[in-house]
């Protein structure tokens, strides 16, 4: 291998990784669509239906998200009613998220959606347990 062949598009890890998250996000779409919900929407709700309430930071750091991602997406959910966003009572510096009735409704819909990914990947349960594992396994070294 010469010193260029790093280069080579077929020799970098990071680009099928980019491009299998790329395209199962994309099959995410017709399922979230008739909930009303983007891929990053759906995953912050994922977070609220098991929590219910949890401070902004915390939500970001869950997501991997910074402020300037979640902000507008916790706007838009509140628009759509999904969560209320609120200072929290013992620190007013620290917002609190909280899943609404309408957002708690759409959790059943979405208990759905990940079997219906799961079928589109095509891996047996071994195989998403060992890629489940070696993604976070990349990610506790980043």
């Amino acid at each position: 291998m010469d010193n260029y062949d790093k280069l080579k598009l077929e020799n970098q890890l990071c680009f099928p990784l980019y491009v299998c998250s790329k395209e199962i996000v994309k099959k995410y779409k017709e399922y979230l669509d008739k909930i009303d919900l983007t891929y990053t929407q759906y995953i912050t709700m994922m977070v609220l239906w098991d929590k219910k309430n949890i401070n902004v930071k915390e939500l970001g750091e869950n997501l991997y998200l910074d402020s300037g991602t979640l902000t507008p997406l916790l706007k838009k959910l509140e628009t759509k009613g999904y969560i209320t966003r609120a200072r929290s009572k013992d620190d007013e510096r620290n917002l609190i998220v909280s899943i609404t009735k309408e957002g708690t409704k759409l959790k059943e819909y979405a208990s759905t959606v990940p079997e219906k990914i799961s079928d589109c990947v095509n891996l047996s349960k071994e195989e998403q347990i060992l890629l489940y594992k070696l993604l976070y396994k990349i990610l506790g070294n980043l």
